[in-house]
Parts: structure tokens; sequence; C-alpha cells
């Protein structure tokens, strides 16, 4: 039977068997007009196949989807996202998949650490990369240098400590982010940061509102672990990356309205290619993202007295703060950004120092904190037990062949008048009276405890008044400040006080007169 396809805006002939399947129709207008398939690995677009709307899969037979002669069949080249590695979180132990073309084997090791952070939503800053053979890949190489192949799987590590760490800001768990933050002030500094990074790409408003109420700045960049501050020039590009940069590129909005109400900057940063957050949402086609920031850039901002356009008074921010910035430098020796290692502080050296980027867990002594360790507890001796046996140890009980310790009568079956009577105790002198039938051995056994002697003395207890023997020195020192204060002396202040009471008084009892 003929059909027709479409495609590229021509429409050709085609004699089919009705029992033909959709694949070897693919094959027949591949070869005619000389289009490449998928199939030979070489391929960046696939070809697809549709009749009255419906996509034609390659198993499918042409009459048995109801394809009737001189049926119109639409072909078209679909741009196809091939999968060229694969890495596997060593934090998550989820597998991404980085799409793309071949060519990607090619480019710099620094090109896929930048679609990795896209991927997971964590600075480049936060995490290393690792070949199948367990090598670390470095910005400056190439894939290619570390003999990577298409569909390898490569490993994604951490800083060791910071998995517990890293899981709580992916879930947004604030007291989990506050109880694995590290005891080390620049550290700390580092995590915080990188947990407003994770918020802002993943949409976290709570976490995202305690990071910035802590003092961290939604436009400043994540920028470099401490250890590794030394060569921050050299680092990654994307390192310079801020919060509010990722919540435009991902299309947060709340994210975006929390860090503007925080600080009004946050419209003014800028990317490694120096986009402003209002022109990367328009590069991902985030609308709603986009009418918020062009509406916020186009207001006026009114100060008393004064009402400036919101881009003029971004502008003295800056001014203000590139302000602080330089008399902040004179404190530095001139220099105009600060080093901020200190003699002391570990310095990371790529090949030379131990890797620290293995995603280990927390020490157990950190988690648990110290461990309390126990002597061996010295036999007690008895109290008011029996002569020879220590409460606590029942082996010296056992050495005392001569002591027999009451034994428990069964329960009676007879009558409820025998249990009730058994039930029943008095109290008289020091021991328990009980039946004759409970045997003598429970007899000797009661009266070789003793019970506590009954005090009786209700005479109040007297108050045990003591004074300090610096008492005299400070109420010394007290008159002194005193004295010095006022002018007066103390027995001055007491004649003064005195005069002024008695001065109260009368006029007092002269008003008093008055409304007799």
């Amino acid at each position: 039977m003929r059909v027709f396809i479409v495609f590229d805006g021509s429409c050709e002939p085609f004699d089919v068997s009705p029992d033909q399947t959709v694949g070897a129709v693919k094959l027949m207008v591949k070869n005619y007009f000389h289009v490449q398939l998928s199939h030979d690995n070489q391929l960046r677009h696939s070809m697809e196949l549709s009749c009255a709307g419906a996509l034609l899969q390659d198993s499918w037979v042409l009459t048995d989807v109801g394809i009737a002669p001189s049926s119109v069949i639409r072909c078209w080249l679909k741009e196809e996202q091939t999968q060229v590695v694969r890495v596997f979180s060593g934090v998550t132990g989820e597998t991404l998949s980085v799409t793309g073309s071949v060519f990607l084997l090619s480019a710099s090791v620094a090109r896929l650490k930048t679609l990795v952070s896209q991927l997971c939503g964590l600075p480049v800053g936060s995490f290393r990369l690792s070949s199948p053979a367990g090598r670390q890949l470095f910005d400056l190489n190439q894939l290619r240098d570390y003999s990577i192949d298409v569909g390898a799987t490569l490993r994604l590590d951490t800083w060791d400590g910071w998995a517990e760490f890293l899981r709580g800001c992916f879930h947004g768990h604030q007291l989990i982010v506050q109880q694995h933050l590290s005891k080390e002030r620049p550290e700390m500094r580092f995590q915080l940061r990188v947990a407003l990074y994770i918020a802002a790409s993943l949409g976290h408003l709570v976490l995202a509102s305690w990071l910035l109420e802590r003092g961290v700045c939604a436009d400043e960049p994540v920028g470099v672990h401490p250890h590794r501050e030394w060569c921050h020039r050299m680092a990654h590009p994307d390192a310079t990356k801020c919060p509010a940069v990722v919540a435009a590129e991902n299309g947060q909005l709340l994210i975006l309205k929390l860090f503007i109400n925080a600080s009004v900057l946050t419209l003014a940063c800028r990317d490694p290619r120096g986009r402003d957050p209002l022109k990367i949402a328009l590069r991902h086609g985030h609308r709603e993202c986009v009418r918020h920031l062009a509406t916020k850039l186009c207001s006026v901002v009114a100060l008393p007295g004064l009402a400036l356009p919101m881009r003029t008074y971004i502008q003295v921010k800056l001014w203000v703060r590139r302000g602080q910035g330089r008399v902040a430098s004179r404190y530095c020796l001139g220099l105009r950004t600060p080093f901020r290692t200190r003699v002391g502080d570990t310095v990371l050296v790529d090949g030379f120092s131990p890797p620290t980027m293995s995603s280990k867990p927390q020490r157990e002594e950190a988690k648990t904190g110290p461990r309390v360790t126990s002597k061996a507890c010295q036999p007690l001796t008895s109290v008011n037990g029996p002569p020879g046996v220590s409460c606590l140890s029942p082996a010296l009980a056992s050495q005392d062949a001569s002591l027999r310790w009451p034994k428990l009568q069964p329960v009676a079956t007879g009558d409820g008048r025998e249990r009730r009577r058994r039930k029943k105790k008095e109290y008289g002198g020091r021991v328990w009276k009980v039946g004759e039938t409970e045997g003598q051995n429970s007899n000797q056994w009661m009266s070789r405890v003793p019970l506590p002697p009954i005090s009786r003395d209700t005479n109040p207890r007297p108050l045990f008044i003591t004074s300090s023997p610096n008492s005299s020195q400070i109420l010394t020192s007290s008159m002194e400040f005193f004295s010095r204060h006022c002018g007066r002396t103390p027995r001055e202040n007491a004649i003064y006080c005195l005069s002024l009471a008695r001065y109260k008084l009368a006029c007092a009892n002269e008003i008093q007169g008055q409304q007799q």
C-alpha cells in the first residue's frame, strides 16, 4: 500500500507492506532523505513518526494501529539528550545522569562540575569528583585525560563529617543543620553559606529564613572552604555564585521575595558571567520571577523628604558598602582583599595533603560526646540485713550456709476466709506477726531485720547564721564610694536625712491642721 510521509516541508509517497513495522519505515525514510538515527552512537537527533496526532512506536505494525492506504504520516527529527556519564553521590546515595553530547568528554572537569552542581544543588566548593579508578578530577584537566568513556560512573564526595549536615540541608531540617555545624568559626560560616545555597536551590523557605536571621547574606558568594582560601583566585568560576543567583536560575519565587525583603542589594548581584537575577530569570523562562523582579526594579523608594528610584537607591547602597570595605581594608595592612588564613590554620595543597573529601561520617566521639567509664563497684556492707550478707553481692550471701531465706507459700485453693486471714498482718514491736503455718524460718528472718528507730524530736533547729569574712571590707568600700559620689560623710548624710524627715513630718501636720 502507498502512504505519504511529510518531512522537512516536503511530502513524498512510499510503498510499504501492510505488515511492516514502524521501525522499518523509519529506516526507509533515513535512506531516502539521508538522515542519521541515534542508534549509530554518533547522533544528536532521533527520528519520530506520528499519525493522526499519535506517536508511533518502532515495534508497532502499520495495520495494527489503523494506518490505511493513502494515510499521511508526519516525520520530524527530535534533539535527543543522550546520557554521557553517571555520577554516584556519596551524600544521598543516588545516581545522577549527565546528559548531552559526546563532545562533553573533551570538555574540562570544571564544565562537568558546573553541570553536576545544577543537577544536585550543591555549590562547586563543597564536593569533588573522582574517576572509577578512584583518582580525583581537577578542574583544569579534561575528562579524556582520565580515560573516561561514555557511560562511565563517577563518584561525588564531600568534606569529611559533612554528610549528615548536607542531608539535613537537602531535607530542609533546621535542627539537623544546626546540630552538625562545625565548632570552628571559619568553617561554620562556610557551612552556613552552603546551607543557604542549597535552600535557595530547593526552595526551603523555613531554613532560608533561619539562615538570614543568623546573618548570612543572600548576595554574598559562597566561596571556597577555609582550608583552600590561599588559592581562591584559581578556584572554580562558579565559586563566586551567590544564593540569589541560584534562586533565579531555579525559579524559586518565594525565596527571591524573602531575599529582596532582607536586602535590596539582591537585585544587583551578579553571576560569573555578569548577569543580574532579572536576566537570569529571562534566560531560563521563569515568567513569575521576571514579573516580580521587574516590578521591584521599577519601583520608588520613599525616604524622609526624598524619593529615589530603586536603581539609584541600589547604587547608593553599593557605594556605602564599597566605602565600608575600604575602611576595613586599612586594618589589613592596605590589602584590598584581606587574606583570612592565619598562622596555624590547615592549608590543603593538591597532591600533597592527605585527602579530606571522602564523605566520611563524623567520629563517634563527636556524636555521642565523651564517654564516662565507671570503676568497679565495691561490695557494700549490710546495714539492716542479716549479718554477713551484702546487699549488692548475692554471691556472698550464698556462702552463708547457716542462713535460710524465707520460702514463698503456695496459693491455697481452699476457703476464701483462710486466704483473707493470711493476708492480715499486725504491726507489733519491731517484727511482723505472721501465722503459724509460715514456719519458724520466716520468724527467724524477720527477727533479724530491726526496724529503724522512730524519732520524736520535734524541737525546731536553729538557723546557722554566719558572716562573711569580707563583710566589713565590703561595707567600708561602699561607704567610701558613697562619700565620693554625694560629697558627704556617712554621719553628715544621716543628719541630713533625719532633718529632711522631720521637715516633711512638720509640713504634713500643718496641712492636716489647716484641713481640720
